[in-house]
């Protein structure tokens, strides 16, 4: 089997490249993804596979069917939305839409997937169980593709037993993948404050409340939340990227300050804690300085939790497939997924795909300009998916 898979992606290798290409050129945002679910749904067609399209509006559903197929369900799940990014680079495959990119790799997992798709169609006469692969909308943008798609039964009909999922990576060299069994990814919150004070002349600020000033003591108290309240073996940010007032200049007191910002953390427990704490801090701040504030916590992703036994198991099934040399280690990561919502649903493991090759110069980050994919990696992209699926359906 898995030599029939490794032999599978060669073959289908430059295809694959040429989806991504397509994707890559044809971006769309979250909740946006309208031909890029008509391009998936025409794809899987194609390949005769069989699938529903339009759960939490742009997604799609497919499912593989081997012998025995309620003998055991697992899932494979890609997202397929963009970012509001210009793209940078010089490439024939660059972004046709301006102002959005493929600069998360969206347009890598869902190719790899759709070429899961094709291996495993082929191979179906040799599975035993179901593979159900979900092609998942607005993974950028709260509340999540993924919690929608949830709330509307995609871990139903038929019911999964474990899922799996891959990011790329661009500090990994192609080549090479990482796993993390626990806690791999924090929780994020987003955090949206209205300080108001009384408005007026920047001469004269006792005749005033200024906001500006409430907002300050605010931001500064509130990094207490993770220095002196939070336990330091848990991790957690506090960062405010955005402050903006209403109507001040150098000598106008506004009547009121907004601020945004993130809060994440990798326990469940805490992050709930954190969110009384700085609600109280922040309102009893701007009482006692005679404005008020309104703190309002958008509840977002929650913590990526891996499996560790499922976790284990891939990680032995990659060194099988790759070679021990090509499996690595991945430290914690404070960014957020919202693959955690399947990881509180049901075991699963969300792994990192090596894209970088500094040799070719391709080493931009995520979520730049400039980023990019050695895509020799979509042959491990399509392949690994495949062995992990089928060496879950016989575990």
């Amino acid at each position: 089997m898995k030599k029939n898979i490794q032999d599978l992606s060669k073959q289908y290798f430059a295809e694959v490249v040429q989806i991504r290409r397509h994707l890559h050129q044809h971006p769309e945002l979250s909740f946006q993804e309208v031909q890029t679910g008509r391009f998936i749904a025409r794809q899987l067609e194609a390949y005769g596979i069989p699938y529903a399209h339009g759960m939490a509006g742009n997604g799609v559903v497919a499912l593989i069917r081997g012998q025995n197929p309620d003998a055991k369900i697992v899932a494979l799940r890609a997202d397929i939305d963009a970012l509001p990014i210009e793209e940078a680079n010089e490439v024939p495959y660059k972004s046709q839409h301006p102002g959005v990119m493929h600069a998360c790799g969206h347009d890598v997992h869902t190719a790899s997937l759709l070429g899961t798709a094709k291996i495993l169609h082929t191979l179906r006469d040799q599975l035993h169980g179901t593979l159900k692969l979900i092609f998942q909308p607005a993974e950028e943008l709260y509340p999540g593709g993924a919690s929608i798609m949830i709330r509307e039964g995609v871990l139903e009909n038929p019911k999964p037993t474990s899922i799996f999922g891959q990011h790329v990576h661009p500090p990994l060299e192609a080549g090479k993948v990482g796993f993390r069994p626990g806690v791999y990814m924090a929780s994020a919150d987003e955090l949206y404050l209205t300080v108001r004070g009384r408005g007026g002349h920047g001469a004269t600020p006792h005749n005033c409340i200024d906001p500006v000033v409430i907002a300050a003591q605010i931001i500064t108290a509130l990094q207490q939340i993770v220095s002196r309240y939070g336990d330091p073996t848990i991790p957690s940010v506090l960062t405010f990227g955005k402050i903006n007032s209403t109507g001040g200049a150098t000598n106008i007191i506004p009547d009121e300050v907004k601020l945004e910002g993130t809060f994440r953390t990798m326990d469940e427990s805490w992050r709930f804690e954190a969110h009384r704490r700085m609600q109280a801090i922040a309102e009893s701040i701007a009482a006692g300085m005679g404005g008020s504030c309104d703190f309002d916590i958008k509840v977002a992703y929650p913590t990526l939790y891996n499996d560790p036994a499922l976790t284990m198991r891939a990680r032995a099934w990659a060194e099988a497939y790759l070679g021990q040399e090509h499996v690595v280690e991945l430290p914690i990561r404070m960014t957020a997924e919202d693959f955690a919502y399947y990881s509180q649903q049901m075991p699963a493991c969300f792994y990192r795909l090596g894209t970088g090759n500094i040799a070719k110069g391709i080493t931009s980050p995520v979520h730049t300009t400039t980023f990019d994919i050695d895509e020799t990696a979509l042959e491990i992209g399509m392949g690994l998916m495949a062995w992990l699926g089928v060496q879950e359906l016989i575990e």
